[in-house]
């Protein structure tokens, strides 16, 4: 008998991309996802010849392996991301959707992909992952009001700031919970309205933003700023949504927040100039545990022993650019 298995981040561009599909294309799947930065997630598969396995925006770099093995295994496998792939493997039983352009998120390729079936909830995905100006684009088909446009935004960003955590215990839903509640409404307008859970996160994401805002930059200089959160659950939630709300806010620099981890060490993400969109991925993957994108990129470890090489690592290149 064959299995189904949607493994997803767990954040806002995952969780829409999965919904987005199984709206589309309904049916019972085992379902895998974890932190926002737990991209790992292949290696939790345990599939045999003739599965079918569904990748929604975790980087393929960062699980060349075990889906080499799934691939050869027998598994067939379906691959939908934004990140840099790294060597994608030609098998036949692999399917890749794969775009790395700065305005392109996996939940925008999901909606290429089903032909715009499910286009509103590619919109509150690409909100959530800090994309306005292709969130507006895409959602010009659907002739909504600004207040409208205002309230997926706020949706996306919730979704998204759920995501955003050192282990489940920060966060207020583990993400398979989350998409549960997300895939039970068709119409996010009336999740907004009647979902318990959207308060929850709205008044969490209220709360945790004005409290990064009271934090002042470790060095701000032209290219961009730095700054340190300290360790507490309340900025391993934000640290993430954080850095997209100052890459809104000051759209000619460049950002890095970085996170005091419980066991020492940092969180970091890193958020290039809405500018350039570019730079984030090169400074982050210079380092062990880092990658990402162009515009945002993260790294899961960085030492203390490193944070200077970091910070001037950060200026050579966005001050470059």
């Amino acid at each position: 008998m064959t299995r189904y298995f949607d493994v997803f981040n767990g954040d806002a561009d995952g969780i829409c991309a999965l919904h987005q599909l199984r709206l589309a294309q309904p049916l019972e799947a085992i379902l895998i996802s974890g932190v926002k930065r737990d991209i790992g997630l292949l290696a939790q598969v345990h599939a045999a010849a003739g599965d079918e396995i569904t990748v929604l925006d975790i980087a393929m770099s960062k699980n060349h392996a075990a889906l080499v093995a799934l691939l050869a295994a027998g598994a067939h496998v379906r691959y939908f991301d934004h990140h840099i792939p790294g060597d994608i493997p030609q098998h036949p039983h692999l399917d890749a959707y794969i775009d790395t352009d700065a305005n392109v998120c996996t939940s925008l390729l999901v909606n290429r992909y089903l032909g715009g079936s499910q286009l509103i909830w590619a919109v509150v995905a690409a909100f959530g992952d800090n994309m306005a100006g292709a969130a507006r684009t895409t959602a010009a088909p659907l002739n909504l009001s600004e207040a409208q446009l205002d309230d997926l935004r706020n949706l996306g960003e919730c979704i998204n700031y759920n995501g955003y955590g050192d282990t489940l215990a920060d966060l207020f839903y583990a993400p398979i919970e989350l998409y549960r509640m997300v895939h039970a409404y068709t119409d996010p307008f009336e999740l907004i309205q009647t979902e318990p859970a959207y308060q929850v996160l709205r008044d969490g994401y209220v709360e945790d933003m004005a409290r990064a805002h009271a934090v002042q930059p470790i060095q701000v200089r032209s290219g961009g700023a730095v700054y340190l959160l300290p360790d507490a659950t309340w900025s391993r939630r934000v640290s993430g949504v954080f850095g997209n709300r100052l890459a809104t806010d000051y759209p000619e620099r460049a950002h890095a927040v970085l996170t005091h981890k419980p066991g020492g060490g940092y969180v970091v993400s890193v958020r290039a100039p809405q500018t350039t969109k570019a730079g984030a991925d090169v400074l982050c993957s210079s380092f062990a545990t880092g990658g990402g994108r162009r515009g945002a990129a993260g790294i899961n470890h960085l030492p203390e022993a490193e944070l200077e090489a970091f910070v001037n690592r950060f200026y050579t290149i966005f001050e470059k650019n």
